[in-house]
């Protein structure tokens, strides 16, 4: 602990021990004064869905752990919880890359124990009894991937709404799954779409829309192009 009010093993164990650990235990549950999480370059692969009993979590650090794709779905019950600082490049679906989520049905997550709750209403059930799913919802003020164990549709119905450029409902995930598309596939769309409606003559389009496909001129055009603005405003950072 680095205060009464915030969590940081890593200045408790050490960089050396801290490095070992790749899931946080249940008994953060009693953290439940923490107002800040510190966990910045960690080797975690997992938070339990224990973190959602932490109701006085304010800030949430994460940042370079490169190794965490995901998030239970239970943070959400973080209400204080206004500010985060993740790195958005490692997680599933996220905008830049749109990471493949793993496909549920065919591979489950498993936490500790043979029993498990319902994120939305409690319930304990096993996991034969849970449907497991993917949602994108805003924790903080980063847009993240949250694994869902839910025991019945009228629980399911219960989820929210994802943000807009994200897919706009629970899901099981895999390769077949139809996301928006990554920022960088957006913004060369979008330069090639002003481009045609600006009725460039043909001669010149040809040789100008074969230079978007490189780097260091796509890179001007977007640069060049200030309606891009918008690009900050539709996605997040």
């Amino acid at each position: 602990m680095s205060g009464h009010d915030e969590f940081s093993p890593r200045d408790f164990l050490g960089a050396e021990l801290f490095s070992q650990i790749h899931t946080l235990p249940a008994s953060i549950v009693r953290l439940d004064k923490v107002k800040k999480i510190w966990l910045y370059g960690s080797k975690l692969k997992r938070i339990p869905p224990e973190i959602g009993g932490m109701t006085a979590l304010e800030f949430f650090d994460p940042y370079t752990s490169y190794d965490l794709h995901w998030f239970p779905y239970e943070i959400t019950q973080c209400k204080n919880l206004v500010s985060s600082r993740i790195s958005t490049r490692a997680l599933y679906g996220n905008y830049k890359f749109r990471t493949p989520f793993p496909r549920l049905d065919h591979n489950p997550v498993r936490y500790d124990g043979d029993m498990l709750k319902c994120s939305i209403c409690k319930k304990t059930i096993s996991y034969a009894e849970t449907n497991q799913l993917w949602i994108s919802l805003r924790i903080g003020t980063d847009t993240v991937p949250l694994l869902v164990n839910t025991c019945s549709t009228h629980c399911e119905e219960q989820l929210p709404t994802p943000p807009e450029n994200y897919v706009q409902y629970p899901h099981k995930g895999g390769k077949s799954l139809q996301q928006p598309p990554d920022v960088e596939t957006f913004v060369k769309s979008e330069i090639l779409r002003r481009r045609n409606e600006s009725a460039v003559p043909v001669s010149q389009t040809s040789t100008q829309d074969a230079n978007v496909l490189d780097g260091s001129k796509f890179k001007a055009d977007a640069m060049a192009l200030k309606p891009l603005n918008l690009v900050v405003k539709i996605w997040d950072k």
